[in-house]
C-alpha cells in the first residue's frame, strides 16, 4: 500500500514513517511543510513532499495523488494560538478530505484526541483544540472516506510495549508515541477499523487483538 503521512515531521509522524520504510507491504511519502525537513527525509532515503496545509486544495491533491491511503498526523503545535490551530488542524485538515476525494485516495486515518467526540470531557486549557478535533472527526465522518479515527490519551516519549486497551475499554490514560505509530499502521488494512472511531491507550492487549476486538 501507498502511504502519504502529513505532519511526517511530528514525533508520531517520525515513526510512522519511519516503520513504513522499513515495511515488506507498504511505501512511504512524508509531507512536510519546510523544505529543509524534506532535504532531510531525502537523505535518508525517504520520498518527501513539502505541501502547505494553509494553502489550496489543489496544491494538496498534487502532494497525495497516486496514494492508497493518507495518514494525517499534523497539528498546529503546542506553541500557536487558537488561530492556527483553526487553519491547521481543522480546515487543513478538511482540505486532505477534499484533496483526498479529488484524487480517489479512499483510505484516510486521522489522528484525534482522546474523547474529541465528548465536550463535557474537554480539558479547558486547551478547547480550541478539542473543537478543531471535534468538528474535523465529524467532517471526516460524512465525508464518504474510507476513514479510521484514532483518539490517543496523553502522549509520552517512553519505549512502545506494543501493548493498547481500545474503545470504550480506554479509560483515561496515556499512551507512548511509537505505540500510537504502531496502531495507526496496524489500522491501514484492518476492516474492523474501517468507518471506526475509537480512543486509543496503552493497555493489556497486542495491538493486533485490540483492533480485532472492536465492537
Amino acid at each position: 500500500m501507498k502511504v502519504v503521512v502529513i505532519g511526517a515531521n511530528g514525533q508520531i509522524g517520525q515513526h510512522v514513517v519511519k516503520e513504513l520504510q522499513q515495511s515488506d507491504t507498504h511505501s512511504v511519502t512524508a509531507v512536510v511543510r519546510k523544505e529543509e525537513q524534506a532535504e532531510k527525509l531525502k537523505v535518508n532515503n525517504i520520498q518527501a513532499i513539502v505541501a502547505d496545509l494553509e494553502g489550496t486544495v489543489e496544491d494538496l491533491a498534487k502532494a497525495i495523488s497516486g496514494a492508497d491511503a493518507l495518514v494525517f498526523i499534523a497539528g498546529s503545535g503546542g506553541n500557536t494560538g487558537p488561530d492556527k490551530t483553526l487553519l491547521i488542524d481543522l480546515d487543513g485538515a478538511v482540505k486532505t478530505m477534499e484533496a483526498a476525494k479529488q484524487v480517489g485516495v479512499d483510505r484516510y486515518i486521522m489522528v484525534s484526541a482522546f474523547d474529541a467526540d465528548k465536550r463535557q470531557t474537554w480539558n479547558e486549557g486547551i478547547r480550541p483544540y478539542y473543537v478543531a478535533k471535534h468538528y474535523a472527526d465529524r467532517l471526516l465522518e460524512a465525508s464518504g472516506l474510507n476513514y479510521t479515527i484514532v483518539r490517543p490519551g496523553g502522549l509520552v516519549n517512553k519505549p512502545s510495549i506494543r501493548k493498547i486497551t481500545v474503545g470504550v475499554e480506554a479509560k483515561p490514560s496515556t499512551i507512548t508515541r511509537e505505540d500510537v505509530a504502531h496502531t495507526l499502521i496496524a489500522t491501514l488494512e484492518n476492516k474492523k477499523t474501517y468507518r471506526r472511531a475509537f480512543n486509543l491507550v496503552n493497555g493489556e492487549h497486542s495491538i493486533e487483538t485490540a483492533l480485532n476486538n472492536l465492537d
